[in-house]
């Protein structure tokens, strides 16, 4: 995927805010910048306020207060028709008594561009979609795959500075949306465009994404690589967002300059941290581990101090759930906490923990995740 390479971002929100009617606020103060060639995706649940804002991006909701600038012109108040955007639909909202061909150059006509280079420009589109074969079919004859490249096909043609997709998978099945998901950031890097995405589907956004924003109620509680919002999430709605985490409350014990600890009632036992993290002793706090990174055995780790234990939780396996290549355990602590761990099932006869099994659950000093909120 395209890295950010320009220090000057092509999209500059400002203090973003978006109340309607009902005096529902939709979108609550966002700032962002979004670069050149960047694939941004707005990940969140319904109703988080990430449709709402690619509307306003696109002018078809004018904000209550804060900035759009694109490219360095400020397009708050610029209308649909005249923003250097294009944006494609989940309906794909292709004309259906139009063949391919004509859909793509029907913008290219209303822009009243000459004849030679509407047909420069469609063959272009085409070719990039690999669908020159199927130019004079109609939507119709088309497969849903086929039907959504068309719709991209359309909106590259114009050569806008940004492509805005609105949940572009949705409509597709589960095997064509894993397809159509390499495609579209294939048709991206070769283009050079800049995608800015509205999507439900974590996978889908970790996938495709440079960078994702996580919406909730209207704010961005996360702006990161799809690599450092599932391994460093900034506070507990992330990590249980973004994948699966074993959440435990605690206090912060030590903080060195090499190291740092946390107790928690919750595992009775410390965890340490090979790094120094912020905050002050005795303060809350929590810690997350995602389950594909803590280990179980039905034998205590080398070292294992019983009084004092680190990095270790004893529990008793309630419920096993058998996937084939891994297998996840729900283990229940003393203090009565629920915790799941993954284990890959790489030997056939192996010796693994059963039901009501005592185990150990184990985990490494830097895969513990610390959350201030």
């Amino acid at each position: 995927m395209e890295r950010i390479t320009n220090k000057k971002p092509l999209i500059s929100i400002r203090n973003l805010v978006k109340r309607f009617d009902d005096g529902h606020t939709a979108v609550d103060g966002i700032s962002l910048d979004i670069y050149p060639k960047e694939f941004f995706a707005l990940l969140g649940s319904s109703g988080s306020g990430k449709s709402t804002l690619l509307r306003l991006l696109a002018g078809f909701e004018q904000p209550t207060d804060g900035k759009i600038l694109i490219d360095g012109v400020d397009m708050t108040k610029v209308p649909a028709y005249d923003r250097p955007i294009n944006m494609m639909f989940q309906s794909y909202a292709l004309f259906p008594h139009m063949s391919i061909e004509q859909n793509i150059m029907f913008g290219l006509k209303q822009d009243k561009l000459p004849k030679e280079e509407i047909i420069k420009r469609t063959q272009s589109a085409l070719k990039i979609i690999k669908m020159e074969h199927l130019a004079k079919r109609k939507p119709h004859q088309l497969s849903g795959g086929q039907r959504q490249r068309a719709a991209l096909a359309r909106c590259l043609a114009k050569r806008p500075k940004l492509i805005l997709l609105d949940e572009p998978l949705s409509a597709l099945d589960k095997n064509l949306r894993d397809q159509m998901q390499f495609e579209l950031v294939d048709i991206q890097e070769q283009t050079g465009s800049t995608f800015i995405m509205v999507t439900h589907d974590q996978e889908e956004a970790m996938t495709m994404a440079t960078r994702i924003g996580i919406m909730s109620e209207g704010w961005l509680e996360q702006i990161s690589t799809p690599q450092e919002v599932y391994e460093f999430p900034q506070s507990r709605f992330v990590a249980n967002f973004i994948g699966k985490s074993a959440i435990f409350e605690g206090a912060i014990d030590t903080i060195d300059d090499g190291f740092s600890i946390i107790e928690s009632n919750e595992t009775k036992c410390a965890f340490k941290l090979d790094r120094k993290i912020e905050g002050v002793e005795g303060q809350q706090i929590w810690v997350g581990l995602r389950p594909e990174k803590i280990m179980i055995s039905k034998t205590p780790p080398e070292g294992y101090d019983p009084k004092r234990p680190i990095n270790t939780a004893i529990g008793k396996v309630q419920d096993i759930a058998y996937m084939g290549g891994l297998s996840t355990y729900h283990v229940k602590t003393a203090s009565g906490k629920l915790i799941k761990a993954t284990d890959f099932n790489v030997e056939r006869n192996a010796d693994h923990p059963t039901w009501d099994d005592v185990v150990y659950l184990t985990w490494e000093q830097e895969n513990i995740m610390v959350l201030y909120s």
